[in-house]
């Protein structure tokens, strides 16, 4: 495991449909273990999508990256354990952008 001193954005790869569950659990995970001060957002990105349907327009919310979450954290061992036990997270993404096992992962840092 690489540590880093200082915060940085990675990606964890979830299972399809559950990423919402997985951002609520991993926050009271982070809440509940006093790992505030190492994992700090939870983001599921999505963006606006409006639709006219009957008539009506409707705006609903798209994953904009099905199956992704991406986490702002100090990576330490104890902050990597939370996270990759939460539930419904399968491993962290990659430089290559594989999908990286759980126990071989490397950090990917968004600009």
């Amino acid at each position: 495991m690489v540590e880093s001193a200082e915060k940085q954005w990675y990606v964890l790869h979830t299972y399809s449909g559950y990423e919402n569950k997985v951002k609520m659990n991993l926050e009271s995970r982070a809440q509940s273990m006093g790992m505030q001060d190492f994992i700090f957002r939870v983001v599921v990105p999505e963006e606006e999508e409006r639709e006219v349907k009957n008539g009506k327009e409707k705006i609903k919310m798209d994953k904009t990256f099905p199956g992704y979450v991406l986490v702002e954290m100090v990576m330490t061992d104890q902050a990597w354990y939370i996270v990759r036990n939460t539930p419904g997270v399968t491993g962290l993404s990659g430089l290559t952008g594989k999908v990286q096992s759980q126990r071989h992962c490397c950090q990917t840092k968004l600009s």
